[in-house]
């Protein structure tokens, strides 16, 4: 189309310039080819060629597919692409096997737009300057298990003291294991610290590497496979819980707040499929095939507990304070060198418009900031 536009422009340049015997056939045409231009150009401005959207995981399959939560409906059924493809706008999907500490290299390269991350990958961005915005919750109260060998003769966190721990640094499993520590009086000086990604340090513990590793419902798999003994989870403990979130790079909110609410509102329509109570079977049924955990775990683990209450996008009064709460212990724990504001940090903007749109502004149960249940929306 640029090209077009030249070709126009230098066919009038080619006309013979005489100043006093310019018509005005040519003055239109070459406005209308200035406006043209401009026109194509703001265009081009107000959208994107792609949307890189970042996962703090390796991912499942060949191709990489989101495993739990409510985006892996959201990649599965093209919420994102279906919005923008009548733009000609594509979205590409990048997983990172290295978690949130590659995640955040990313960023700091300007190399993604959106990501999913955890709670401490993202404080620790933050604190250290990268420009983020927190646009929508992925998942809240993510339970944290930690599971021994059998016959090891670890029976609870308090006999971890002198053992091999293995979880990965930098992630939100290291902010939980620092929080679970601190209850029982120890800390990660107390512990012989195993850093490993999820996949080494299951192959690590099925061999006898390390002692205990933490981790999610995967370990309850393990167990259920006579491979481990859960000495520990949070189900009783919803302040050692991990949170995730949708982060925006804010130099794209920036230059494209109309894509990202779009891309934002794509992304809660998703969310609250996932949540009714008459998908439950298929959600459960998605997450099982992913092979990590089998979907009868899902199954029982969810018993009784309705997926609104775990799936929901909403900043509410616990997600706010788990995160505050996340900043301060990051910097207790001396993970953060420094800490923020993590209400400039959460931009509602967003989520809020999408609720507006979708008429889903009580759809959603809320939590206060010690996890008991305030009411519907």
């Amino acid at each position: 189309m640029f090209q077009r536009i030249r070709d126009l422009v230098d066919k009038v340049r080619a006309r013979p310039v005489r100043p006093a015997l310019i018509d005005a056939g040519s003055v239109r045409f070459l406005a209308a080819v200035l406006l043209a231009a401009i026109g194509l150009s703001a265009a081009a401005a107000d959208k994107p060629a792609v949307v890189r959207f970042g996962v703090s995981t390796a991912g499942v399959g060949n191709p990489p597919r989101v495993s739990t939560g409510w985006v892996s409906v959201a990649q599965r059924d093209r919420y994102i692409e279906r919005e923008l493809e009548r733009d000609g706008i594509q979205v590409q999907w990048i997983f990172f096997k290295g978690q949130g500490p590659a995640v955040n290299e990313a960023i700091s390269n300007n190399q993604l737009d959106f990501t999913t991350l955890g709670d401490l990958p993202s404080i620790i961005g933050r604190s250290v300057g990268l420009d983020t915005r927190l646009v929508l919750v992925t998942g809240s109260r993510s339970e944290v298990y930690a599971a021994a060998r059998p016959g090891s003769g670890i029976r609870s966190i308090a006999d971890l003291r002198g053992k091999r721990v293995a979880f990965n640094k930098g992630t939100a499993s290291q902010l939980a294991v620092n929080r679970i520590l601190a209850a029982k009086g120890l800390s990660e000086k107390d512990i012989r610290v195993v850093n490993m990604e999820p996949a080494s340090y299951k192959a690590a513990f099925l061999a006898g590497d390390v002692d205990v590793i933490f981790g999610t419902l995967d370990l309850i798999s393990l167990r259920d496979q006579g491979k481990a003994e859960i000495i520990y989870d949070s189900k009783k403990d919803p302040v050692a819980t991990s949170s995730g979130h949708v982060l925006v790079n804010q130099k794209f909110a920036a230059a494209y707040p109309q894509v990202t609410q779009r891309v934002v509102t794509a992304l809660v329509r998703a969310a609250h499929w996932a949540s009714l109570d008459q998908n439950r079977d298929e959600v459960f049924k998605l997450w099982g095939s992913a092979g990590s955990v089998p979907e009868a775990t899902y199954r029982r683990e969810y018993e009784g507990i309705p997926l609104a209450q775990r799936l929901s996008p909403l900043f509410d009064d616990f997600i706010v304070a788990q995160d505050k709460r996340g900043v301060a212990d990051a910097y207790k724990y001396k993970l953060i060198r420094r800490t923020f504001d993590v209400d400039a940090w959460i931009d509602r903007r967003f989520v809020d418009t999408a609720l507006k749109q979708l008429q889903l502004e009580t759809f959603w149960p809320r939590f206060d900031a010690q996890a008991r249940l305030l009411a519907q929306g």
